[in-house]
C-alpha cells in the first residue's frame, strides 16, 4: 500500500512542478499540516491564508460544506487515508483556486458533482465505488490534467463520459475488480494510463486493451493466478491499432511460460520502449523457447530490473540467449543474480548492454563475441577479476562508454591490454587496481574514474594520454597531485581523500590547463611547500571545488584544524633564493652606509674614541669611594696645541694662576701620569678640573691630541652645561674647519660664545678680566658638591631609606 501511495505522491508532484507550478502567481503562500493527527473534524481555526492543507492520515469521516470556506485561497489539500463515506463536490465551491484534490484510500461510495473548473488533480484511487465515480459535470472540468479512479466494474459507459477531456494521466486505483467490458479502456482520452491490479485478476484483457489507449502504459500486480490466464494465452497474441510506445510493468510474479507470452505479445506491437520491475518467475516449462518469433518489431530497448528465480526446470543458457537473439538496440538485466550470459555466433546491433548487479565473471570474455554496434557497457557490481580480458572482449566493438565499477579487477605488468580507438569514457572506480592500471588504458580515453582503488603514484613510464579531460583519483593512497606530462589536456582532476600532504612543483608547471581541481579532505601539511598550492585558488578564483572549508591543515601541530586560507607563509620565508637576495642587498647597503660613513663622518675616529671612553669609564667605575672625593683639585684643565704652546706659557698662565693658590691650573705638561693612557690622562684631568680653557686655531683643530681633548670635554657639554668649557679663540677659524662630530662646538663658534683674544694690546685687560671671571670658582665647594653627588650615587637605596625613617619620625 506504501509502494502505491509513493506513486500516487509521484505524479502529484510531476504535475505540481510542470504543469502548473510556473504559472502561479509569486506571492507567499501558506502550508498547514494536520496529518496523522486522530482529527474525526476538520479543525475549524485554519488560517485564511492557507494555500496547502494536508489532513491524510486521520479518521475523518464526512465533510461539512463549511469546513473550507475559511480557506478560500486553498490551492492543495490531501485528504487521503481517512474514513470518508461519501463527497459532494459542492463542498468546494468556495474555493475557486483549488487545483489539487487528493481523496485516495478512503470509504467513498458515492460521489455529488459540482464542476470545480480551475482543479487540476484529482485523485479518487483505492476506494469502495461500484462502478467509476464519473458524472456528467466531470466533462466541464477542462484544466483537469490528472485523474484518479476506482471501481470494482469497469464500463465504457462510464468512461464515456470524459471521452472528449484531453487528460496528461489517468491512474486506476482498483481494490477489486468484479468485471471490465472489453474495449473501455480505448475509450479514454489520455497519454499515461497506470493502472494497479488487484490480486488474482485477469491482466491480458486490461493489457490488450491498456496498449490501444496511451503512448505510456503501467500495470502494477500482475500474477499469474488469475483463472482466465490460460485461456487468453492460446487465443491470438495480435494487437491492431497499438498507441503504446512504452510499456512498464511492475511487481511481476508469473511463470515463465506467462512471461514468455508477453515477450511475444508486446514483440508485435507499437512498443519501443519494454520495462519490467521487480519480476519474479519459475515453474515447469511447456512452451518452446527456441519457437519465439523475432520478425516484425519495432521494439528497441528491453530492460529488466531487480529479478527473482522460483524453481527453475530449464538451461539458463536458453534464457541468456532469448534475450540477446532479440537484436535490439538496448538491453539491460539488473540485478538479476545473473551468473553468465551468452551471445549469438553472429553479429547483432545492440548499442546499449547493461548487466550491472550480477555475479557475472572472467567467463563472459573467454569467448568471442561479435558486437560491432556496441557503444556503452555496463558491467558494474559484479566479479570480474581481469581487465585485459574486457579490453579483449571490448576490442572487437565501438565501444564509447565502459562501467567495470565496484568489481575485483586487478592488473598485472605482463599483460597486454588492446581497446577499442573509439572508448572515451570509463569507469573503473572501487575496484583492487594498483599504479600498473595506468599502463592498460586507452590512448582515446577522455573521462577516467579510478575513485576508491589501491594507487600510490602516477607511475612515470605510461603511454601518453593526450586525450584525457577528466582524472577521478579520489580514495586512493596518492602522496602527491600526479603532474600532467602525460595528460596534457586534463582539465579536471579529482584527488578527494589521498594522502597527500603538499604538492610538488611538478603540478604547477605541468598542469596549466587544468580548470577544476578537487582536493578535499587531505592531511596537509602547512608549510612553504603547500605555498603555492594555497597561492593557486587566489589566482584562480572557483577552481578549488569545496574551498575553503574542506581544505583543512593536519601537520604541523600548532595549525592542526586551520584552514588553508587562513594561514599565511610570507614570501620571503619560503623563497630561498628571495632571501638570499635581501640579505646580499641589505648588506650592500650597509656596507654603503659603513662606507660613507667612514669617509663623510670619519667613522673610524668615532669608534676609536668610543672604545676609549668605554675602556676609561669601565676603569673610573672601579675606582673607590676615596679615590672619588679626590677628583675636583683644579679650577681649570687648558688645552691647546704644541704650535699655541708659546702663548699658553707666556701670556695666559701668568696671567691666570697666582701664587697664592687661588687658581689651579691643570696642564698637560705637569699633570698627566705616565703609568696611564693619553685618553686616561686627559679624562682624568678633564674630570678633576672645573672648568676646561680651550685654546682654538688653526693648528688645534689639525691637532690629534687636541682633538681626543676636545671630544672628551665636548661630551661633558653634551651632558652637563655650556659654562664647563670656556672657549678662547686665538686665531679666527672658518666654521668649515670645525670637525662635523662637534655640532655643540659648531653652534657656539656660530653664536660667538667665545673669547677673542684681542690684536690690540690695551684691549688685553678687559680679556683677562673676562676669563677670570668665568673661571673663577670655588674649589672647595666644588669639591663638597662632587662627594655630595657620589654619596647620592653610591647610597642611594640607603637614601631613600632613610627618607623614609624621617617622613614616619614627622609624621
Amino acid at each position: 500500500m506504501r509502494y502505491i501511495r509513493s506513486i500516487s505522491i509521484f505524479y502529484s508532484i510531476i504535475m505540481s512542478v510542470h504543469g502548473w507550478a510556473s504559472k502561479l502567481p509569486e506571492e507567499r503562500e501558506l502550508t498547514t499540516n494536520c496529518s496523522n493527527m486522530s482529527l474525526r473534524k476538520v479543525p475549524a481555526d485554519l488560517a485564511p491564508a492557507t494555500t496547502t492543507l494536508d489532513l491524510s492520515y486521520n479518521l475523518l469521516f464526512q465533510l461539512q460544506s463549511s469546513d473550507f470556506r475559511s480557506v478560500s485561497k486553498l490551492k492543495f489539500l490531501i485528504l487521503c487515508h481517512n474514513r470518508i463515506e461519501e463527497l459532494d463536490i459542492k463542498t468546494f465551491k468556495f474555493n475557486k483556486e483549488l487545483k489539487y484534490l487528493d481523496l485516495s484510500y478512503n470509504r467513498l461510495k458515492t460521489v455529488t458533482w459540482y464542476s470545480l473548473a480551475g482543479l487540476r488533480h484529482l485523485d479518487l484511487s483505492f476506494n469502495d465505488f461500484d462502478t467509476m465515480p464519473l458524472g456528467e459535470e466531470i466533462g466541464n472540468m477542462s484544466h483537469l490534467e490528472v485523474l484518479g479512479l476506482s471501481g470494482t466494474k469497469i464500463q465504457k459507459s462510464d468512461f464515456q463520459k470524459i471521452s472528449y477531456l484531453h487528460l496528461n494521466t489517468v491512474f486506476l486505483g482498483l481494490r477489486t475488480l468484479s468485471y471490465y467490458e472489453e474495449g473501455s479502456l480505448p475509450i479514454l482520452n489520455t497519454t499515461k494510463l497506470h493502472i494497479v491490479l488487484p490480486m488474482n485478476t485477469n491482466f491480458w484483457v486490461l493489457l490488450r486493451d491498456g496498449i490501444k489507449t496511451s503512448k505510456i502504459l503501467e500495470m502494477t500486480n500482475i500474477d499469474g493466478k488469475s483463472p482466465f490466464a490460460s485461456y487468453e494465452t492460446q487465443h491470438n497474441l495480435t494487437v491492431e491499432n497499438s498507441k503504446t510506445s512504452s510499456l512498464l510493468l511492475n511487481k511481476v510474479d508469473l511463470p515463465w511460460d506467462d512471461l514468455l507470452l508477453i515477450f511475444q505479445f508486446a514483440w508485435h506491437t507499437s512498443v519501443e520502449y519494454f520495462q519490467i520491475q521487480h519480476v519474479t518467475f519459475g515453474g515447469k516449462v511447456y512452451l518452446d523457447h527456441n519457437s519465439f518469433d523475432y520478425s516484425n518489431t519495432v521494439m528497441r530497448t528491453i530492460k529488466l530490473e531487480h529479478v527473482h528465480f522460483r524453481i527453475f526446470y530449464i538451461p539458463q543458457e536458453s534464457v541468456y540467449l532469448l534475450f540477446t537473439k532479440m537484436d535490439i538496440e538496448n538491453l539491460t538485466i539488473s540485478d538479476a543474480q545473473m551468473p553468465h550470459m551468452l551471445f549469438p555466433s553472429y553479429p547483432t546491433r545492440f548499442q546499449y548492454l547493461n548487466f550491472a548487479n550480477n555475479i557475472l565473471t572472467d567467463e563472459l570474455f573467454k569467448k568471442p563475441v561479435q558486437l560491432p554496434h556496441l557503444k556503452t557497457l555496463i558491467l558494474k557490481n559484479n566479479k570480474l577479476e581481469t581487465l585485459s580480458l574486457v579490453s579483449c572482449f571490448a576490442n572487437n566493438t565501438s565501444l564509447k562508454e565502459l562501467d567495470l565499477s565496484q568489481n575485483l579487477l586487478q592488473h598485472e605488468n605482463d599483460e597486454n591490454c588492446f581497446w577499442p580507438e573509439t572508448l572515451i569514457a570509463m569507469n573503473l572506480s572501487s575496484n583492487k587496481f594498483a599504479d600498473s592500471v595506468f599502463r592498460c588504458l586507452p590512448i582515446s580515453i577522455q573521462t577516467l574514474d579510478l575513485n576508491n582503488n589501491k594507487i600510490q603514484t602516477v607511475p612515470k613510464e605510461i603511454i601518453h594520454l593526450n586525450s584525457l579531460q577528466e582524472l577521478n583519483l579520489a580514495f586512493n593512497f596518492l602522496t602527491d597531485l600526479p603532474g600532467c606530462s602525460y595528460f596534457r589536456r586534463l582539465s579536471i582532476l579529482n584527488i578527494e581523500m589521498n594522502l597527500i600532504l603538499s604538492p610538488s612543483l611538478d603540478f604547477f608547471q605541468s598542469c596549466q590547463e587544468v580548470k577544476t581541481l578537487n582536493a578535499r579532505r587531505n592531511p596537509f601539511r602547512c608549510t612553504c611547500e603547500l605555498r603555492d598550492f594555497i597561492q593557486l585558488e587566489k589566482h584562480s578564483k572557483g577552481m578549488m571545488v569545496g574551498w575553503s572549508d574542506s581544505y583543512i591543515c593536519e601537520y604541523p601541530l600548532n595549525l592542526k584544524g586551520t584552514r588553508l586560507k587562513d594561514v599565511y607563509l610570507s614570501e620571503l620565508s619560503c623563497n630561498t633564493a628571495l632571501l638570499i637576495v635581501t640579505i646580499v642587498i641589505i648588506m650592500l647597503v650597509l656596507g654603503m652606509g659603513v662606507s660613507f660613513c667612514c669617509v663623510h663622518f670619519d667613522l673610524p675616529w668615532y669608534l676609536r674614541m668610543l672604545g676609549k671612553w668605554t675602556q676609561t669609564w669601565h676603569r673610573v667605575r672601579k675606582t673607590t669611594q676615596d679615590q672619588l672625593k679626590r677628583n675636583v683639585q683644579f679650577h681649570v684643565f687648558i688645552s691647546y696645541s704644541e704650535h699655541d704652546s708659546a702663548w699658553v706659557k707666556y701670556e695666559l698662565i701668568p696671567n691666570l694662576e697666582k701664587e697664592d693658590g687661588s687658581v689651579l691650573i691643570c696642564l698637560r705638561e705637569r699633570n698627566f701620569d705616565s703609568g696611564k693612557t693619553v685618553a686616561e690622562n686627559i679624562l682624568n684631568c678633564i674630570e678633576k678640573s672645573c672648568k676646561s680653557i680651550f685654546v682654538l686655531s688653526p693648528n688645534f683643530v689639525q691637532s690629534e691630541w687636541g682633538q681626543y681633548e676636545l671630544y672628551f670635554a665636548h661630551h661633558h657639554l653634551v651632558h652637563e652645561t655650556s659654562d664647563y668649557i670656556i672657549l678662547i679663540l686665538l686665531e679666527p677659524i672658518p666654521l668649515y674647519c670645525i670637525p662635523t662630530r662637534y655640532p655643540k662646538l659648531k653652534a657656539l663658534m656660530e653664536e660667538k660664545a667665545y673669547l677673542e683674544w684681542p690684536k690690540d694690546r690695551r684691549k688685553c685687560r678687559l680679556f683677562w678680566a673676562n676669563l677670570r671671571a668665568a673661571v673663577n670658582v670655588n674649589l672647595l665647594e666644588t669639591r663638597e658638591m662632587c662627594e655630595l653627588q657620589t654619596f647620592l650615587e653610591l647610597n642611594e637605596e640607603s637614601l631613600g631609606s632613610a627618607i623614609s625613617l624621617i617622613r614616619t619620625d614627622c609624621l
